[in-house]
């Protein structure tokens, strides 16, 4: 597997912090939703077309220069660490065939990061996976992506947020809009504007307190937390310090609370871009929709018909 660097601007070396080149995904969840199909695939392996959920959020990792991902597994997800090792029986039977289109496709997931793995025996939070990290990402700062969700490659958004962590040196989050109904679903923040060095990297708030899922009338706001993180190292005692909280588990979202309320910087992207939520069935689909439609090889077709579809009496759409 290739390594991967990024290389720090001018105003991440002013600052004298380096920027994080290690990511950690959380995947060692049920997927309870999916059942029974992650009886026996995990979730993270869903294809969209024809790659994985997993293979695309590490896709992303490395196009943001990070080229050191450790997978926080559970039972029964060993496969998702086979996705990104080599095969060469097959290789060499495409090889032989000639078929060189889909040799570099099995060989891409190979080449694109070193990657680690860690298990985490229960699943009591997204604190308590990512507590497992500490070992491999020692006291220098790092990514968190979750395992569910990915943005459009062509609007990125991890460059920026290294860049923000970079600068100042604590917790940076991302955040998406989303209907005040569906506060309940997410962790919610209440924000200022940022500081106006900051305004550069993209749309910077200051965050000045986070929630677990609050019911719409408790929300502080409509920004909603996207599952991408860049965290100090300072993260690993505040989840040692943090009890059980929402759904009783240790929740990220409380262990960040209390280091911004011990004084960390906690900032935040707003995110325009297009994000691919594959968490529950309904985004699986319309992710799968959406990359369908957009790829040059099955586009237009998938497009048309799709459209004939839609519209004809057998959708069940349009029928009397």
């Amino acid at each position: 597997m290739s390594e991967h660097s990024a290389n720090p601007s001018s105003a991440t070396a002013a600052t004298g912090r380096s920027r994080a080149v290690k990511a950690v995904i959380p995947a060692a969840g049920l997927a309870t939703r999916f059942l029974p199909a992650t009886k026996a695939v995990p979730k993270e392996l869903l294809p969209v077309v024809d790659r994985p959920v997993l293979q695309y959020i590490v896709e992303e990792a490395t196009q943001a220069g990070i080229g050191d991902v450790l997978l926080i597994t559970g039972r029964g997800k060993t496969s998702m660490v086979d996705h990104f090792d080599r095969r060469p029986d097959l290789e060499a039977r495409l090889e032989a065939k000639g078929d060189d289109e889909r040799l570099a496709a099995v060989r891409g997931p190979s080449e694109l990061a070193e990657i680690y793995t860690c298990r985490q025996p229960e699943q009591l939070g997204l604190g308590h996976a990512v507590g497992y990290a500490q070992s491999h990402v020692g006291d220098q700062p790092f990514a968190v992506l979750l395992g569910d969700e990915f943005v459009k490659p062509a609007e990125p958004l991890l460059p920026a947020m290294l860049e923000l962590q970079a600068r100042t040196g604590g917790v940076v989050l991302a955040f998406f809009e989303v209907d005040p109904a569906e506060t309940k679903r997410y962790g919610i923040a209440s924000v200022e504007p940022a500081e106006a060095e900051l305004t550069d990297i993209g749309e910077v708030v200051r965050v000045t307190g986070m929630v677990e899922k609050p019911k719409p009338e408790d929300a502080p706001s409509n920004l909603a937390v996207l599952g991408r993180y860049v965290l100090p190292s300072s993260i690993f005692d505040a989840i040692r310090r943090t009890e059980p909280g929402s759904g009783g588990e240790i929740q990220l979202t409380d262990a960040m609370e209390l280091l911004r309320s011990e004084g960390t910087p906690v900032h935040a992207i707003v995110y325009r871009g297009t994000r691919y939520d594959t968490g529950m069935p309904l985004g699986y689909l319309q992710t799968v929709v959406q990359i369908a439609a957009e790829r040059d090889d099955l586009g237009a077709e998938f497009r048309k018909w799709l459209a004939e579809f839609v519209n004809s009496d057998a959708s069940g759409v349009t029928g009397t």
